[in-house]
């Protein structure tokens, strides 16, 4: 029998300051990291932002999830961490990405300007980050 998996949803304010140009490359050193650390942990997810915060959903058996997400918070990049969800799930909804990424175009940026703050501290959160994640990851991305 296989282990269950976990999907764990976090919101958290960026701590990289500077221009876009500046905030684009550290995003982009992210992905990088993420997608090679993920792939030998078997964890999968996607990540949004949109210059102010990041949203994060993680998959994958728990003790890979939680050794990521322990990362995430020593990351210095990261500050006001939120965790919006932890559960198990039969399914990864984002089986094909190590590391999949929605906050390219500003159309996404404006999107995620929804979840903001305020829509954090509501019931609902983590389903509302999910589906606007998987929207936009789907639409960045492309099906996989």
């Amino acid at each position: 029998m296989s282990e269950p998996f976990y999907r764990l949803a976090y919101f958290s304010r960026n701590m990289v300051v500077g221009p876009f140009e500046m905030q684009d490359a550290e995003v982009q050193r992210i992905l990088a990291a993420s997608r090679r650390n993920n792939t030998v942990a078997e964890v999968t997810g996607a990540l949004l932002f949109n210059g102010r915060c990041f949203a994060q959903i993680l998959e994958g058996p728990l003790d890979a999830v939680e050794t990521t997400f322990e990362r995430i918070q020593r990351d210095q990049r990261h500050s006001d961490i939120t965790v919006l969800e932890l559960t198990p799930v039969t399914l990864r909804s984002f089986a094909t990405w190590s590391m999949a990424f929605a906050g390219k175009p500003e159309e996404t940026r404006m999107s995620f300007n929804a979840l903001n703050e305020a829509s954090v501290e509501r019931t609902g959160a983590a389903a509302q980050l999910f589906e606007l994640l998987h929207g936009l990851v789907l639409r960045e991305e492309g099906a996989a």
